[in-house]
């Protein structure tokens, strides 16, 4: 089923966006909704869920400059 939605968007932003969508071929609306089909729902994250992973990307850049050392392990969010 599909439904209407409204969004607040700067005009710069929507511009691009058609610019992008009539270079794909396809409308705003399915190109949307293909970029939260690809995504999926998992990797949405609230603000709270971005600013600590900056935080933490910062902290994991601070500590090998400090340190001196690579890190070698891999984190998801």
């Amino acid at each position: 089923m599909k439904t209407k939605l409204t969004l607040t968007v700067n005009k710069s932003i929507i511009e691009a966006a058609k610019r992008k969508a009539e270079s794909q071929g396809v409308s705003l609306s399915q190109m949307f909704e293909e970029i939260f089909e690809t995504m999926g729902t998992n990797q949405i994250k609230t603000e709270p869920q971005r600013a600590a992973e900056r935080l933490i990307n910062r902290l994991e850049k601070y500590e090998s400059i400090s340190t001196g050392r690579q890190k070698t392990n891999q984190r998801t969010c």
